[in-house]
This record gives C-alpha cells, sequence and structure tokens, in this order.
C-alpha cells in the first residue's frame, strides 16, 4: 500500500477521470465510519483496484512506477544509500543512469525531500521513481537488514573533518546539515537507538566533548562521542528533520518526526535547548509498538489487576495514577482506556502533549501558550456528553474542582498526579485547597507505581545474597528465608547489564468507608497509609519483593526506586 493524503489520493482520481464526486464522497463516508485508508475502502468497494490507484498517483506526480521485486539492481546501486538512511527515509536506489543520475524509489510522497539530501551526498542529480510499501519492504529485509554499519567506525573516520570545512556554514546551518557524514551519522545514531528500544536521546555540547546518549530502561548508555565541531551541524540536521528554525539557537523549540523503522510508525519529539556550549538536544522515542497498552503486559498482581478491572468499568469516580516523571503512569493509564473502550461508550482525554494515538478514544493536546490548559479543556469536554474522560495531569486546584464536578455528575475520570506514594496523594490533593468531603465521595483509588528494569532472561542466573543487602531490602532478614534471588550475569543482548525491558511495582489505596472518615478528618499521608494496610494494600517495596521472588529483577532495583518510602 502507498501511503498518500486523503485530499491528494481523491484529487489525482477525480482529475483522471477514475472516479466521480458522488463515488469519492460515497468512499469517504466508508472511510470514517470503518477509519480504514481511503485505498482500502475504494479496493473493497470494487471502485478500483490497487494498480489502477498507484498508477494515477504516478501519473498524478509525473513519476514512473516501479516494481522493485521484478528489478535486478546492482549491489553498488544499492549501496549508493547506507542502510540507515534506507531504513530510516524507506528509500531504495533502483537505477543507475548511462549520465550517472540515480533513480530512487519511495513508497511515501513526504519522503521526497530524502531526494535533496541524496543528490548533495551523491553529488549527481536523483530522481524519484514510486512504489508500495511492500516492495520497499521486502529490499529491506533481504537487502539493507542483513548489512551491518559500525557507529564507532564511522566516528573515527569523522575524526579526519576539519573544523574549517564546516565552520563557513555555521551561520546559517543551512549546508552543514546537509554535510553527508553528519546526515550519515544522525540517521545511524537514530536507527540504533530505537532498535535498542531507547526512551529519549541525548545531544549535548560541553565545553571539550560533545555527547550523544540514549536512555534504554531508565539507565543512560553513552556512545563514542563524535568531533566537538559537529555539535552545530549535527544540532542543526536534527532542526531541519523536526521543521524548527535553524538560525534561532537563543530560544527552546520543540518540535517532531514521524518515521518507520523497521515497519514500526516511531514519532520522535524534538526538544532544544540553548545552554552555555551551543544547544542541548533531546529526542524523545515515541515507539508504539513497543509500549504494551495492555493491563495484563503491565506487571500488576492477579489480585490487583482484578480490582482496577472493577473499578475502570464504574460509572464514575475519579482514579489516581501516581509516581515520579517516567514511572510509567500514562501507560497504565492508556492500558485502562484501552480496556473500558467499548463502542457503547464515549471517551475523551487531554493531553499534554498525546502521546499514543487510541482508535476510537477522542485526544485533545493542551496548549498552554494559548490559554488551552487542563481546566478549560475540561470544562469544553464536559459539554461534549463523555461517559469516560481522562486528565493528564492534574495540576492545580481547579482542574481538582472540575474532575470532581465531572464525577459528581455521572463521569468517569482517570488521572495523574506526581507524589511518592499512594497516601500522599490525598493529602496532596487537601494541601491544594480540595474540600475533604468532595474528596472523599468521589474518589475511588489512588494507585502509586515504579517501573524496575528486568533481568535479561539469557543470562540469568540464581544466588544467594549477602546478608547487607538483605538487610537493605528489609530489617528483618530472616522474613526473606523463602524468597529466590536471581541476577543478570550480562551478556550481548542486554548490553552487559544484565536488564532487559522494565516492569511496573505498583500499591493501591481504595478509598473505603474507614478511609473516607480518615480524609474528611484531615488525617495525614501515615494515617491513611495504616488504614490501607490493615486492609490489605501491599506496599510498593512489597509488590518488589514479590517480582524478586518470581526472578522479574533484582534486590538493587527495588531497593532503588523505593528508597525513600
Amino acid at each position: 500500500m502507498m501511503a498518500f493524503d486523503t485530499d491528494t489520493l481523491g484529487q489525482a482520481l477525480i482529475g483522471q477521470g477514475l472516479l466521480n464526486d458522488d463515488k469519492l464522497q460515497e468512499a469517504l463516508d466508508e472511510m470514517t465510519r470503518t477509519g480504514n485508508p481511503l485505498e482500502t475502502v475504494l479496493v473493497d468497494m470494487e471502485f478500483l483496484s490497487h494498480e489502477q490507484i498507484h498508477a494515477a498517483i504516478a501519473a498524478a506526480f509525473g513519476m514512473p512506477l516501479v516494481t522493485l521485486s521484478s528489478m535486478k539492481i546492482p549491489e553498488d546501486v544499492l549501496d549508493l544509500v547506507a542502510p540507515s538512511a534506507a531504513e530510516l527515509h524507506k528509500i531504495v536506489p533502483c537505477e543507475r543512469k548511462p549520465d550517472g543520475s540515480v533513480v530512487v524509489a519511495v513508497a511515501d510522497l513526504e519522503n521526497l525531500s530524502a531526494l535533496d539530501d541524496l543528490r548533495y551526498i551523491l553529488g549527481t542529480d536523483v530522481t524519484g521513481a514510486l512504489t508500495t510499501e511492500e516492495e520497499i519492504e521486502k529490499v529491506l529485509e533481504n537487502y539493507y537488514r542483513k548489512k551491518s554499519e559500525s557507529l564507532d567506525e564511522l566516528i573515527e573516520n569523522m575524526k579526519g573533518i576539519k573544523p574549517e570545512e564546516i565552520a563557513a556554514e555555521e551561520e546559517t546551518g543551512a549546508v552543514s546539515a546537509s554535510h553527508a557524514p553528519v546526515v550519515k551519522l544522525l540517521e545511524l545514531v537514530l536507527v540504533q537507538a530505537i532498535r535498542d528500544r531507547a526512551s529519549d536521546i541525548h545531544f549535548e555540547p560541553f565545553e571539550d566533548v560533545f555527547r550523544i546518549r540514549y536512555r534504554v530502561d531508565g539507565a543512560l548508555i553513552e556512545l563514542v562521542p563524535p568531533p566537538k565541531h559537529l555539535a552545530p551541524a549535527l544540532t542543526s540536521r536534527i532542526k531541519v528533520m523536526a521543521g524548527l528554525k535553524i538560525a534561532e539557537r537563543r530560544l527552546p523549540q520543540d518540535g517532531r518526526i514521524a518515521v518507520k523503522i523497521a515497519g514500526r510508525l516511531v514519532d520522535l519529539r524534538v526538544s532544544t535547548l540553548p545552554t552555555v556550549f551551543g544547544e542541548s538536544v533531546v529526542v524523545r522515542v515515541l515507539d508504539r509498538e513497543s509500549v504494551k497498552l495492555d493491563l495484563t503486559k503491565l506487571g500488576l498482581e492477579a489480585d490487583l489487576q482484578d480490582q482496577i478491572e472493577e473499578l475502570i468499568f464504574r460509572p464514575n469516580g475519579i482514579i489516581i495514577v501516581t509516581g515520579p516523571t517516567g514511572c510509567g503512569k500514562t501507560t497504565t493509564l492508556y492500558a485502562c482506556l484501552q480496556r473500558i473502550n467499548t463502542i457503547d461508550a464515549k471517551c475523551i482525554t487531554t493531553e499534554d502533549p498525546v502521546e499514543y494515538d487510541i482508535e476510537g478514544v477522542t485526544q485533545v493536546p493542551i496548549n498552554e501558550s494559548i490559554g488551552l490548559t487542563f481546566g478549560r479543556c475540561l470544562r469544553s469536554i464536559l459539554r461534549q456528553d463523555p461517559d469516560r474522560i481522562m486528565v493528564g495531569e492534574i495540576r492545580d486546584l481547579d482542574t481538582t474542582q472540575i474532575s470532581i464536578q465531572a464525577s459528581l455528575t455521572g463521569h468517569l475520570v482517570l488521572t495523574t498526579l506526581h507524589t511518592n506514594d499512594a497516601a500522599t496523594s490525598v493529602t496532596r490533593l487537601v494541601d491544594m485547597g480540595t474540600e475533604p468531603f468532595l474528596l472523599s465521595s468521589t474518589l475511588e483509588a489512588v494507585i502509586a507505581q515504579r517501573l524496575v528494569r528486568r533481568i535479561c532472561d539469557r543470562c540469568k542466573e540464581q544466588y544467594q545474597p549477602a546478608e547487607e543487602d538483605l538487610l537493605r531490602l528489609t530489617k528483618d532478614p530472616s522474613s526473606l528465608k523463602d524468597i529466590k534471588f536471581f541476577r543478570g550475569k550480562g551478556c550481548a543482548h542486554c548490553h552487559n547489564s544484565g536488564y532487559h525491558g522494565r516492569v511496573g511495582i505498583f500499591e493501591m489505596l481504595r478509598v473505603t468507608d474507614a478511609v473516607r472518615e480518615l480524609i474528611n478528618d484531615r488525617a495525614p499521608a501515615v494515617a491513611l497509609r495504616e488504614k490501607a494496610r490493615e486492609q490489605g494494600m501491599r506496599l510498593l517495596r512489597e509488590d518488589g519483593i514479590q517480582k524478586i521472588n518470581r526472578g522479574e529483577t533484582t534486590i538493587d532495583e527495588v531497593v532503588r526506586n523505593t528508597l525513600n518510602l
């Protein structure tokens, strides 16, 4: 299937007489109803074939239509594009003409900008040809993914680039951003980071070094640093890809890049920040397929999962997920939304920003620069006749009060808060100015969570920890006598860290009648925690010990993530 926007495809088909206005409108209505792409709808309704649609698009843009699988492409032609570039831009060079120009196949018109980079890198004319995503994927799988690229080797070769070679272009960044080694380096860093399941990629300029690091399973991994004088060019290249102003280096900027890596749609959120030694850039990787939006995949114990399943199907009330930044709160909320996103209920979210698209859920991005705050957005959402609402974060009294009002008028509200544990969330809301009687009558539960690294399955081994390690976990080591302990030795699969992936540890405070009385009395967090424990609440560390016993994580991880609790 080709990737073209609906307007482009519709205009091309009508312009070539393959479709009339009535049939196009009928297909658009069906597209709205089913959520399928226009091309799929047209074929399913037997208005047109895939071949007719592809030929029409090619003709509309004056480009040849090619079938890569039927072509014998020489290796020296394929090697004109690095594997990382082919993967990142979904392009395949398919022909070198007698005059030296190169024909490059693309499946998405938005990738035509990559042809401009290739003209500069190859030093010759580059023309485009249209093909399908399936055809591109075959070549990537059969050729490019079997070739290896070494980031260390590339950086070593780049040390020969002299500062004066790119210094002249640094005033605008326009040319240096297209410098061939710079383009290749960035593409390789992005592809490698995404394949290694990185959540963030950091480009950090310092006085004597330009550091590149990426975060995997919560821990930062440092790459071999490229030459310091390439920092402006690399930064400019990222800004070009994200559609940011290259010449603006005094103010922070935010942008985004949408790419497909190994057939997975990945959204890259770019943030720049001016520092003493240049612009620091952080690229946040939102990989929809690596995030498990499923309650059964989060690491919840069976009893806790059953309780949450019961709570999220209630007609009204407030459920709060709490914890520090990066502990997986949004993923938990999305998993809950995915579970309750049924055809007979309307779900609306307000987020800052919208991280993952959930089919069937109306998602609204916050924009505080124009006054669209959580509170203002939530007021408008209540006029949209929702059944279930997700509020990205409770930041102030206004948002809290509207959430309470929404719950009192028959809506289920899911939201997050930044506190250390479940009991502290209640006192935090009261300290904000929330009336205790309103909070106690609407709040159903508070879920606190952390993410701990999961032991690598390929190098896991059982061992007996030292007495001092057990004392870090509990004051009474004798209570751990029946617990089994595991650790990862370190292997190539886990980059010698001993960990691969992460799992959640949780505690949930249910707002029972006894807890409601304490809230109404403005009881401190300690009293709320003790009462919840009497009624069966399992603390974060206790949940972590259960996962240690099952061989999912280690003492170090549980202690590190529950140190102040």
